[in-house]
């Protein structure tokens, strides 16, 4: 591509107007300011959103993701600013490689991220194949990261508010689909910026209030829809301790969560118990004191890396690592075993480290992310 013409915005060498951009529409607020953002810029932008299941008890769900009022708002933004509104129909694919991954994770006994596993296999594949398909130049989405260019490339690194960071949902974001990724809102410093941006532009979405749950979860039951997807799955099963006695009945492994404390039925004891682990091949729950959840050793695999060097280039790597969603990054060493595994040791124990999450590398000084694993076992 000719370097004649300055960069745009985008960081692309032609004019706004001869460069078309697809933005990824949820039907929120984030993603409708991105477009019309885009739009007021001048470029040929062009809407897509996905429906990704079947809404049915989500239609009427405050700010449910994609469900069919969003559909209708992520329309009604692209009617006010002018631009054109495509709708696929992605509810196999979304069912294939997210929703049953996520109900036979949890009978595994793992506390799965689904929204990482969408952004994977379905928004940053089969959506950017579509985008591309389209002819566009590059993908936005109105997610809150920062793409930034480096020695080596595009470079991820965290939102500039870090109360709306996501850089933990997108680790697996690859250098190939960072190339071609936009992040718009990523240098914002509060979500109140964005809604302000909603208003000067007139979009009907300015007050919409943010998602809170999974998509496909209805209030947040996840119980309830596992069962629905995978029948017996609530058998009912006995509470031990670590040596094996039984302490109680539960209801069913599935509603229960590593860390777990409130909500065990087995009140009375010396001491509180957590959950330290989930066996689901004998339906039973193991109870413990708050120490032994504690972890210095996480194994991961599906690593993605996003550092300049190789993985394996080093045996091992000074790193910040968060291993669920809502805490802070932690120093850690990170022990390459091959281009796509890794042990990660926590520099001090955390508790309540859980198979199924995602465990997110930083790099020890400044903002970027240097990719993530998937944790496999808990302790």
């Amino acid at each position: 591509m000719s370097l004649d013409h300055p960069l745009n915005s985008l960081g692309l060498p032609k004019p706004p107007s001869a460069t078309r951009v697809v933005v990824a529409m949820s039907g929120g607020v984030d993603s409708s300011v991105v477009a019309a953002m885009l739009a007021e810029e001048g470029y040929d932008v062009v809407g897509v959103t996905l429906q990704l299941y079947d809404h049915g008890a989500a239609l009427a769900k405050k700010g449910a993701c994609c469900a069919g009022r969003d559909i209708h708002d992520a329309r009604r933004v692209a009617e006010t600013m002018g631009f054109p509104h495509y709708v696929l129909d992605y509810e196999n694919t979304f069912r294939e490689a997210v929703i049953d991954e996520f109900a036979d994770a949890y009978l595994a006994g793992a506390t799965p991220v689904p929204c990482i596993r969408c952004n994977e296999r379905v928004k940053f594949k089969d959506l950017l194949n579509t985008a591309k398909d389209l002819d566009a130049d590059c993908m936005a989405t109105g997610h809150y990261i920062q793409r930034r260019m480096g020695l080596a490339g595009p470079e991820l690194h965290c939102a500039a508010d870090p109360a709306r960071d996501q850089s933990y949902f997108l680790f697996s974001t690859t250098a190939e689909q960072l190339a071609y990724l936009r992040f718009p809102l990523g240098h914002l410093k509060s979500k109140a910026e964005t809604r302000a941006l909603a208003l000067r532009y007139g979009l009907p979405v300015a007050d919409k209030p943010d998602s809170q749950d999974i998509c496909f979860v209805p209030n947040g039951d996840y119980a309830a829809v596992i069962e629905k997807l995978r029948p017996g799955a609530a058998d009912p099963g006995q509470i031990v301790d670590m040596e094996g006695r039984v302490l109680g009945d539960h209801r069913g492994v599935i509603h229960y969560t590593v860390g777990q404390r409130k909500g065990l039925g087995i009140g009375g004891l010396a001491e509180p118990l957590y959950v330290v682990r989930l066996d689901p091949e004998t339906r039973r729950v193991v109870v413990g004191p708050k120490e032994a959840l504690s972890t210095r050793i996480v194994p991961v695999r599906e690593v993605n890396w996003l550092g300049d060097e190789p993985l394996t280039a080093r045996a091992e790597w000074e790193v910040m690592v968060k291993v669920r969603s809502t805490r802070p990054p932690r120093a850690a060493i990170l022990r390459p075993v091959s281009d796509t595994e890794a042990a990660v040791e926590l520099i001090a124990p955390e508790d309540g480290v859980s198979a199924g999450q995602a465990c997110v590398f930083y790099a020890p000084e400044g903002t970027r992310v240097l990719g993530g694993g998937w944790i496999w076992r808990g302790r």
